[in-house]
């Protein structure tokens, strides 16, 4: 969790926060997806996080990429923005976001598939044919809309 939505934490509790994320949805050379089954809920969903202050989103989206998978983004392209009613979510601690999910499609990438401790489970390529069921609720649409994009 990021460092600014961690101190609005202090103040607001679990009540809803406006939440800006960074996400990046990467396709290895078979188009298949990498997700990552998340620590908190044990949900499948792609790397990203909280944007911080002032921070530029792209960068944001870089530095989740790394952290969370080891993996370092050579070019990213804007997939979606998502948000609304499918991207409210209440974590497994009860702290309550609604997200605006700005996610990038990263093709061309580098380095060596490893889990985030704590945050991260497992890291694994699926086909858009086999997604995981248990899909991280908030990430559900935008997962569905990288389905049907290879589905033309």
């Amino acid at each position: 969790m990021s460092g600014y939505i961690m101190d609005l934490r202090k103040i607001v509790g679990h009540r809803p926060l406006l939440q800006v994320g960074a996400s990046v949805i990467v396709e290895d050379r078979q188009g298949r997806i990498l997700l990552q089954k998340r620590a908190d809920n044990h949900c499948w969903g792609y790397p990203g996080g909280s944007v911080e202050l002032d921070e530029v989103v792209e960068e944001a989206a870089r530095r989740e990429l790394l952290e969370e998978t080891g993996l370092t983004a050579e070019n990213l392209e804007l997939f979606g923005i998502f948000s609304g009613k499918d991207t409210h979510y209440i974590y497994p601690n009860g702290d309550e976001v609604s997200n605006v999910d700005i996610v990038y499609l990263c093709k061309d990438y580098s380095g060596e598939l490893k889990c985030q401790e704590d945050e991260v489970e497992e890291l694994r390529f699926f086909s858009w044919e086999a997604l995981p069921p248990n899909i991280s609720p908030p990430l559900r649409k935008p997962l569905e809309a990288w389905a049907a994009s290879k589905r033309k």
